[in-house]
């Protein structure tokens, strides 16, 4: 089961990351997530947020540029070596990351939560299933 992330196309200039953030906050939007990568003009945040069809709306209304893409958010145990043993799971089922960033939970401070993209999610997904590993829903996400 995979999750939608918003990429924000964003302006390489002060304040503009800003401007998005105060958008989502004047509407409630919580965002449980967020990596930032830039080039020279521009960068692109990557959310992952409580409510994608509201969020997606509201950057809309402000005129930014932004979609959904699929990525899958993997449970890890918060301790020493769960991510190492994440990646075993993804090196022995042939999986290539294009990249990945992580959050905790705030109910779950025993948990970390990576947020992954693969070149196939679908088939990623497929693969993992069968490991063990816990897929968070978007409704996971909302909650937690």
């Amino acid at each position: 089961m995979s999750v939608k992330q918003i990429s924000v196309f964003l302006e390489n200039r002060p304040g503009t990351l800003q401007s998005m953030t105060a958008v989502l906050a004047a509407k409630g939007i919580d965002m449980r997530a967020l990596s930032l990568a830039e080039t020279k003009d521009f960068g692109i945040a990557r959310l992952i947020v409580d409510d994608v069809m509201e969020a997606m709306t509201v950057l809309s209304d402000d005129d930014f540029i932004a979609k959904t893409t699929s990525v899958l958010c993997v449970e890890v145990p918060d301790v020493p070596g769960g991510l190492d043993k994440l990646l075993q799971v993804f090196a022995k089922e042939n999986v290539n990351l294009e990249y990945m960033y992580a959050f905790l939970g705030a109910k779950n401070i025993d948990k970390a939560y990576m947020i992954i993209r693969t070149s196939d999610t679908r088939a990623a997904e497929q693969k993992l299933k069968k490991t063990g590993l816990k897929l968070l829903s978007q409704h996971d996400i909302a909650n937690i």
